[in-house]
């Protein structure tokens, strides 16, 4: 029925132009009120509010489509309200969004298959060059570069389609650690632009655009890697100031009390070792590591294994491997990421000469994994950065 709804307001709607939905909210001012009387009614028959209960259990790819029909479905997306209404109801889609190319980023819907490509970046060609980190929160990819002027945010807006720059952080940084949960973000440790390694941590709010800063970390490391498990912030290995070996010891925040708690040995053994010796960093990737329904994962690349660990007994055990199709370089080049019930590997094959990127995901249950292949994409085998937005 919605559907039906919906097609006959685009046949009538045919005179906006097809793809401009996302220009010029004005364009078609007069047409929109003539084919919707009142506005805030948005489907005719229905009403606003049971409108509305339709519109949320609608795919979000297709409200580009869906903001194309009216000033008031266009007002209604671009403000947030669908999306903050499909949270409280728990509706959430997983997407990934990737780099392949350091020109352009793509949007992957794993429950449909469907393959979007981003805007252009509007930033200068020095940030596109630089060395990036990427993170999603609410409805916003925020990436993390540097111009020429020094450190700087872009973010990429689901509600509008389009990039803007980000408010900076009160201490810029790189090769720090983050995660999301829902509308904020935490950003642990890193560098400065001087090469300092940072113990600073700072928390992002996606509804305000503002940074707060939070209690400094026990141990200062760089290169570290962040998760949210059971409501709690965590940050995993990293090199120390001074040290040439990554941190085997890992440490939790809780939003509750704002304290940190150094957790040892909690990092994920690395290059196939089956304790927690310390190893040369060496330009190694930060620790591969995702979380799925509160149980926390490692790939470790050399041995080509996955790893699950144990809150109760802080340790961690083998319980399968990678996909065998996705290489990496020290760790480099290959995406681990959680992806609602799912953990997803993106990355080239290990075929020489070829340029594509696979999408690998395993509905994590109590068994070993069992990788299937969603989707193989012609825009290079590397991959510069990936996030996860879900909303």
């Amino acid at each position: 029925m919605i559907l039906k709804e919906i097609e006959e307001n685009m046949l009538k709607n045919s005179s906006e132009v097809p793809g401009d939905h996302m220009k010029g909210e004005g364009k078609n001012h007069k047409n929109d009120q003539n084919h919707t009387g009142d506005s805030g009614l948005l489907i005719h028959p229905l009403g606003r509010d049971t409108s509305i209960q339709c519109l949320v259990r609608l795919s979000r790819f297709d409200y580009f489509s869906i903001a194309a029909l009216n000033r008031s479905f266009r007002s209604l997306i671009r403000s947030g309200e669908l999306y903050q209404i499909r949270q409280k109801m728990g509706i959430i889609e997983q997407w990934i969004y990737f780099s392949c190319d350091v020109f352009k980023w793509e949007a992957f819907d794993p429950n449909h298959g469907r393959l979007m490509h981003l805007p252009k970046m509007n930033s200068n060609e020095c940030f596109m060059l630089s060395d990036k980190e990427s993170l999603g929160v609410g409805t916003e990819l925020l990436v993390f570069g540097r111009e020429i002027m020094g450190p700087a945010i872009y973010k990429y807006s689901i509600l509008t389609n389009s990039w803007l720059q980000g408010m900076k952080m009160n201490t810029p940084r790189c090769l720090f650690g983050s995660a999301s949960l829902k509308e904020i973000a935490i950003l642990a440790g890193g560098c400065d632009q001087y090469g300092n390694i940072l113990s600073s941590v700072e928390l992002y709010n996606s509804n305000t655009g503002t940074w707060e800063i939070l209690p400094d970390l026990n141990t200062a490391r760089k290169m570290c890697s962040g998760v949210f498990m059971d409501d709690k912030f965590y940050v995993l290995g990293g090199v120390g100031v001074g040290k040439t070996t990554q941190l085997t010891c890992g440490e939790e925040f809780d939003l509750k009390t704002r304290k940190w708690r150094k957790i040892p040995n909690m990092c994920p053994p690395r290059n196939g070792g089956d304790g927690v010796t310390e190893t040369p960093a060496s330009g190694e990737a930060p620790p591969l590591v995702a979380v799925v329904n509160n149980v926390l994962y490692a790939a470790d690349y050399a041995s080509q294994e996955i790893k699950r660990y144990v809150k109760e007994i802080n340790s961690w055990v083998t319980i399968g491997r990678l996909p065998e199709r996705v290489t990496s370089v020290k760790g480099w080049g290959v995406a681990f990421r959680a992806c609602g019930d799912k953990l997803v590997v993106i990355g080239g094959p290990s075929l020489h000469g070829e340029t594509v990127t696979e999408v690998n995901a395993w509905v994590v249950d109590e068994g070993a994994p069992q990788w299937n292949s969603l989707v193989i994409i012609q825009s290079g085998c590397f991959v510069y950065n990936c996030a996860v937005v879900g909303c």
